[in-house]
This record gives C-alpha cells, structure tokens and sequence, in this order.
C-alpha cells in the first residue's frame, strides 16, 4: 500500500487557530487543545460582555441625568425618575442616551429640558 499525506484540512483549522490564540500567553498559545478552549471561552465572554457593554452604558446615562437633576434642585426634591415619569407623559422623543449625551455636552440646555418636564401642565377630566 502507498503512504497516505493526512492533515491538509486539520492543518488548515489549527493553522487558523493559532492566529486566533496567538497573543495568548504560556501553553494557552502553544498546545491545541489548551487554545481550543481558551477560544471558546473567549468567544463566550465576548456574547456575554456585548450585552453587558449595552447594560453598563445605560447605567451610566442615568446616573449622568440623575446627578444633574438632583444639582438643580434647590427648594423641592425633583430626581431622574420623575424626569423620565414627566417625559413619558409629555411624550418626548428624548432617550437617555441624548439625555445624557446632552447633560455633559451642554448644562444649561438639559437645565431648560429639565424644567420644561418638571411642570407638566394640568389636564382637567371630564
């Protein structure tokens, strides 16, 4: 029987595997089956951390228009939930993340958003 070269595809996968795990470091970068599963492991916490990346934005916003709202308060207690409350009820297009972009960017334009929510006007029921 003749000799039979084995390997190309097996080759061509670990050859791929090797410059995904290349700037890993000890065996992590040099032993297959180490890389295979420092791959899926990174894989796994880069799913996980794209919607924790969404999560930790949006805490950050609030915590932004809260610190602001609470500043300008002076003589009665007006905070970020009453803020979005009013903005729900006005029906404004603002989101947190403009909300937040516009309460580093520019105070005194969040401090005119701000107040224009604070007193929404008063319907009368029928």
């Amino acid at each position: 029987m003749t000799k039979v070269e084995r390997g190309c595809i097996a080759r061509r996968r670990r050859k791929a595997l090797r410059a995904f795990a290349s700037t890993y470091k000890g065996a992590r970068s040099r032993s297959i089956r180490m890389m295979t599963q420092q791959k899926m492991r990174a894989l796994a916490s880069a799913f996980r951390d794209r919607a924790r990346k969404k999560r930790d934005f949006r805490r950050l916003w609030i915590t932004r228009i809260n610190a602001l709202t609470r500043e300008k308060a002076t003589l009665f207690t007006y905070s970020y939930n009453k803020l979005i409350h009013n903005l729900y009820q006005k029906q404004s297009l603002l989101n947190r993340k403009m909300l937040g972009q516009i309460a580093i960017e520019n105070k005194k334009s969040f401090y005119t958003i701000s107040d224009k929510m604070n007193f929404p006007e008063i319907r009368s029921f029928k």
